[in-house]
């Protein structure tokens, strides 16, 4: 805190003389100050310019692999029956039945009060022949336990089952599941050992009194132009095929003897939209940098025009990045303009797409321009990867350069705080002084005036 000299001897207003000062000894950390709010806002910027660029490298690259552009839809004549259509997928039309839906094994016990074997061992044969051994504890609880932990590809459920009619005990029955759809999930359950399975002395589940098999295991089937001499049947241990036609899945939900038909076409309509948002993604990348680049006016308290430069004017690192993605999407492909297939820079900057021109030149060589489409983006991928990669981005470099500056300059304020600190405790001991000279210079000046008054006075 400032000591308080103010006008005691001198009756000068030493505190806002010595502000005063202080304002002109710390220019040189206000225009620091300023530096790190320009930087600040460079920063702020060019994170969100960044933030854009690695975006659009993201979506580029995927339109640039051949499943971005190798679109197709597919459709069926049945409510139960959904397709889709992938990376390979080819045009056309088949029919066929479903026979059969998928479904895992169920199998009951009869109903138990507890297991009749002590301890309680079981072997389960999947359908393959692999044989695993369970052994749990006493109570049914244990054995579904055990059989759910045992990793046999078979879960357990233990359900009420009324009452033992003699005894008044409960009755439970396990219920025992496949895992997994179709008839690779099919399994047998034998109380005892695998020893006693290959011996022929283990008990099937099934054969004990009261047990039944609720549920098959069973695969999903097809039957290709069924009621021909050329039907052929296809199966999946799911209800999902993949099968059928090249990069086309399918999956079924109904049984039904009446012919289904799936349909596979091109899709225009979803390329174009892809086309469209490269597009679009360019042109914010360039709305953006050229409004971070715009020069602003106004006036000051004096009537005088004040011209103001944007974060990006003058930025060499964002001109550069627009350049480039520029030449990236407006470049010839193999001689021929991207304006061909509807992708063209305006005289603003901008890039417009044409769907007209898009879907006139796709209805004529729909390969070309899959491939052209594929090849611009991925130069703008590359243009964009190389401006907002993490490591060796220009963006990115660029960034960390200014953030490390901004550092800098804060080290540098910092140091100026205590300069001035030291400096401003100066000038109050300094002016602190003078008040104590000054009284010093008042008092001698009183004494000498007293002694003056007290001499003889000569007469005349």
């Amino acid at each position: 805190m400032g000591m308080a000299v103010d006008g005691l001897i001198s009756g000068l207003n030493t505190t806002q003389l010595i502000d005063s000062l202080m304002q002109a000894e710390a220019i040189p950390q206000t225009l620091l100050k300023n530096k790190v709010t320009d930087s600040t806002t460079y920063i702020t910027a060019m994170q969100a310019l960044n933030t854009k660029v690695a975006a659009l490298a993201d979506s580029a690259a995927k339109l640039a692999k051949p499943a971005g552009t190798d679109l197709h839809t597919a459709s069926t004549t049945s409510t139960s029956v959904t397709a889709t259509a992938g990376t390979g997928a080819v045009d056309g039309t088949i029919d066929f039945t479903v026979d059969t839906l998928a479904q895992s094994q169920v199998t009951v016990t009869g109903p138990l009060t507890q297991w009749p074997d002590q301890p309680p061992t079981l072997t389960f044969v999947a359908a393959d022949g692999t044989v695993k051994q369970v052994t749990a504890g006493s109570s049914l609880a244990d054995v579904a336990a055990a059989i759910n932990q045992a990793g046999v590809g078979v879960s357990a459920t233990q359900v009420a089952a009324g009452l033992d009619p003699a005894t008044g005990q409960p009755l439970y029955r396990l219920q025992l599941s496949s895992t997994k759809t179709g008839a690779a999930g099919a399994f047998t359950a034998y109380r005892g050992t695998p020893a006693d399975v290959t011996a022929g002395t283990a008990t099937n589940l099934l054969s004990d009194p009261g047990a039944a098999q609720v549920r098959a295991a069973q695969d999903a089937q097809l039957t290709l132009w069924a009621g021909t001499g050329a039907a052929q049947t296809v199966t999946s241990s799911s209800n999902t095929f993949s099968g059928v036609l090249p990069g086309v899945s399918v999956t079924v939900s109904a049984a039904s003897t009446t012919p289904v038909t799936l349909t596979v076409a091109r899709d225009d309509k979803s390329l174009s939209a892809a086309a469209g948002s490269l597009v679009s993604s360019v042109n914010d990348i360039f709305t953006l940098i050229a409004s971070k680049q715009a020069v602003s006016t106004s006036t000051d308290s004096a009537g005088g025009t004040v011209v103001t430069g944007g974060p990006f004017t003058g930025d060499s690192t964002s001109r550069d990045v627009n350049q480039k993605l520029v030449d990236a999407i407006s470049a010839p492909i193999g001689g021929v303009s991207p304006s061909t297939y509807g992708i063209s820079i305006q005289r603003d900057g901008t890039v417009a797409f044409d769907q007209t021109v898009f879907a006139t030149a796709m209805a004529a060589d729909p390969d070309k321009v899959k491939g052209a489409l594929s090849t611009i983006a991925q130069r703008v991928a590359d243009a964009s990867t190389a401006a907002s990669d993490t490591y060796t981005g220009s963006l990115s470099l660029r960034i960390k350069g200014e953030q490390s500056t901004v550092t800098d300059l804060n080290d540098q304020i910092t140091d100026w705080d205590t300069r001035l600190a030291d400096r401003r405790s100066t000038l109050e001991k300094t002016y602190a002084n003078l008040e104590v000279q000054l009284q010093q210079l008042q008092s001698q000046s009183s004494w000498l005036t007293g002694q003056l008054s007290s001499l003889p006075t000569a007469s005349s």
